[in-house]
C-alpha cells in the first residue's frame, strides 16, 4: 500500500501512539497524532523494559538515543519478607542475543519516542465522536473541527475512547490489585531489580541511574475499590516489616502514584477502519513488565501489514492475525504469576526455592522468539 496515499489519524500520544507513528514514518505513511493531555504533561515514576523491548525500540531505529539512559538490568532477584533470597533470574542469559533489560525514568522514554515519531503531536485536541463508515471514518474533535481518514489507531491506553466510541469493548476490567510506584533519590544500594514477596503484596526496587531507584509495590484492592488517601502512609502500613532494601527505601519515599490495576480482553480489535494498540487493545497487570513491549511490537507489526497489504481492512486481519497469540499468552502468564499471591508464603517460597528461576525465565519463553 502506498504511504503517502492513506490518510491516518493516531489518536494518543504515549508509547504506543508514538511508537506505531515512528513504525508508519519509517514504511513511507504520514500519519497525523492528536493527544487530549497538553505538551506540558510529563509522564512520572519509571518503566522497566525487558530484552524483547529493547529490541523493538532497535528495528524502531531508537537504540542509539536510548542507550545512555537509565540502568541497564542484568538479574532479577525474588527475596521473602525477612529479605532472604527465593531466586534469581539472569537476565542477560535469559534474553541473550534479544536486548538488554533497562530501568529508565518514563519521562526518558518518552521525549526519545516522541522525537522519534517527528515531535508534531496535536496536543489538546481529544476526539469526540467517530462514524466508521464502509470505506472510511468521520471523526469529530472536541474543538468542534470534522475530518475524514482512511485509518484510526486507538492508542489512547487502557481506558480508551476509541474504543468506546467504536464499539470494540467497554470499560477495562479490574483485577483486584492496586498499585503504587514512585522514584526514590538518597536511598539504598541496589544493583539488580529486587522484588520481595509477601503475601497477597509485593514491593520491587531497581536502579535505573544517577542514584534513583525505581519503586513499585502491590496489593490487593479492598472489597469496596476504594484507593488510600495517603498513599505515602499506606506503603509504610503495608510493608513496614519487610526487609531486604525496603526499610529505606520507605524510609526515603517523598511521593507516590496510585492507581488500580484492570485488564482489557477484546474479541476483535478493529471494525472497519478503526484499530487498537497497545493498552486499548489488550492492557494487563504490569506483573510482566510487558506494556511498552507489547505496544511497541504492536506498532512494528501494523506498519509492516499496512505496508505489505493492499487494504486497510486485509492489513488490520494480518496485523491481528499476528499479535493475538502473543498478547494472549502475555495475558496467560501475568494470570499465572498473579495467582501466586493467593498462595501462602510456606507453600510457595520453597517451591520458588527449587523452581523459581525456570518458573520465570518460562513465563517469556515465547517472547524470546521476534515478532
Amino acid at each position: 500500500m502506498a504511504g503517502s496515499t492513506v490518510r491516518i489519524l493516531v489518536v494518543g500520544a504515549g508509547i504506543a501512539g508514538l511508537a506505531v507513528t515512528r513504525a508508519l514514518r519509517l514504511k513511507g505513511f504520514r500519519p497525523e497524532v492528536v493527544e487530549q493531555l497538553p505538551a506540558s504533561t510529563v509522564p512520572g515514576a519509571g518503566i522497566f523494559l525487558p530484552g524483547n523491548a529493547a529490541r523493538a525500540l532497535r528495528e524502531l531505529g531508537l537504540d542509539a538515543p536510548l542507550r545512555p539512559l537509565g540502568d541497564v538490568i542484568s538479574t532479577q532477584r525474588f527475596l521473602d519478607v525477612r529479605g532472604r533470597q527465593l531466586c534469581a533470574v539472569d537476565l542477560g542469559k535469559l534474553w541473550d542475543g534479544v536486548g538488554e533489560s533497562r530501568a529508565l525514568p518514563r519521562a526518558d522514554l518518552h521525549r526519545v519516542l516522541l522525537t522519534g515519531a517527528g515531535g508534531d503531536v496535536r496536543h489538546r485536541t481529544g476526539v469526540s465522536g467517530l462514524e466508521v463508515g464502509d470505506e472510511t471514518t468521520k471523526v469529530a474533535f472536541a474543538d468542534g473541527s470534522h475530518a475524514e481518514y482512511d485509518l484510526v489507531i486507538g492508542a489512547d491506553g487502557r481506558r480508551s475512547a476509541v474504543r468506546a466510541m467504536s464499539a470494540l469493548g467497554g470499560a477495562a476490567r479490574p483485577v483486584g490489585q492496586i498499585v503504587y510506584r514512585s522514584v526514590v533519590t538518597g536511598g539504598p544500594e541496589v544493583t539488580a531489580w529486587t522484588g520481595v514477596l509477601g503475601r497477597r503484596a509485593g514491593f520491587v526496587v531497581m536502579p535505573m541511574g544517577n542514584g534513583r531507584l525505581y519503586c513499585y509495590a502491590d496489593e490487593a484492592l479492598p472489597p469496596d475499590g476504594a484507593l488510600p488517601p495517603d498513599p505515602v502512609a499506606r506503603l509504610r502500613e503495608v510493608f513496614g516489616g519487610f526487609a531486604g532494601p525496603v526499610p529505606p527505601v520507605l524510609e526515603a519515599l517523598e511521593t507516590v502514584q496510585v492507581a488500580a490495576v484492570d485488564e482489557v480482553e477484546l474479541g476483535c480489535w478493529s471494525r472497519g477502519g478503526v484499530v487498537l494498540v497497545g493498552d486499548a487493545a489488550h492492557a494487563t497487570a504490569p506483573t510482566l513488565s510487558q506494556g511498552a513491549a507489547m505496544a511497541l511490537e504492536d506498532a512494528l507489526v501494523l506498519a509492516d501489514a499496512l505496508r505489505r497489504s493492499g487494504t486497510v481492512r486485509g492489513a488490520l486481519a494480518a496485523y491481528e492475525n499476528r499479535r493475538r497469540p502473543r498478547t494472549k499468552w502475555v495475558l496467560d502468564r501475568t494470570r499465572d504469576r498473579d495467582r501466586t499471591r493467593d498462595v501462602p508464603p510456606p507453600l510457595r517460597d520453597p517451591l520458588l526455592r527449587g523452581r523459581g528461576a525456570r518458573i520465570f525465565r518460562d513465563h517469556y519463553r515465547l517472547l524470546v522468539d521476534p515478532v
